[in-house]
């Protein structure tokens, strides 16, 4: 039976690498793709909302996001919200649909997000190792542990870390790859 640490550590190590992975989905990489507006805040009646519970979101092509409102009068704010975002792109509104074109990376772009995501995932391995950390703490400072147990408990502590620092790099590679290649 795993420590209540180490319980905790896996929880906290998920929530980590869940958290990389979303990051990940939100980053242009010269293809079209749901995940680069959906949690997109609009204002929407005084309450900041995603676009994904404002709006049907297609990929009618490769490059090209189609945002179709469920209430035509969230449009403009959606519209809005696009522009202030980080994205970078210019929607095209024909008064029903907004229409994103996903333009192509240059090479400078694709390393400056080369380095991002490498960042990106140096941060994601310090909280893995602050999470191993905090549950060694706990395992250490636990009463109920005899040392054969305090020892067996760490193990499974760092074999959790390696195994998602090993995901960490295979995310890290994958999406660099993407990148490179659209």
């Amino acid at each position: 039976m795993d420590h209540k640490s180490v319980v905790e550590a896996r929880a906290k190590i998920k929530a980590s690498i869940d958290h990389l992975a979303g990051e990940f989905r939100g980053l242009r990489s010269g293809r079209a793709t749901p995940a680069l507006v959906e949690n997109i805040r609009v204002d929407y009646y005084g309450s900041q909302t995603p676009i994904s519970q404002l709006a049907q979101i297609q990929i009618p092509e490769p490059r090209q996001i189609a945002i179709k409102p469920y209430d035509a009068g969230a449009l403009k704010d959606i519209e809005k919200a696009i522009q202030a975002s980080q994205l970078g792109i210019n929607p095209q509104n024909d008064g029903k649909v907004l229409r994103l074109t996903v333009p192509m990376l240059s090479e400078e772009q694709r390393k400056k997000l080369g380095a991002r995501l490498k960042e990106m995932s140096e941060v994601t391995k310090v909280a893995l190792r602050n999470s191993r950390r905090d549950a060694n703490k706990q395992i250490d400072d636990s009463s109920e542990l005899t040392d054969d147990q305090i020892a067996k408990a760490k193990e499974v502590v760092q074999a959790l870390l390696k195994q998602h620092e090993g995901e960490v790099d295979k995310m890290l590679a994958a999406k660099t790859k993407e990148i490179m290649e659209s």
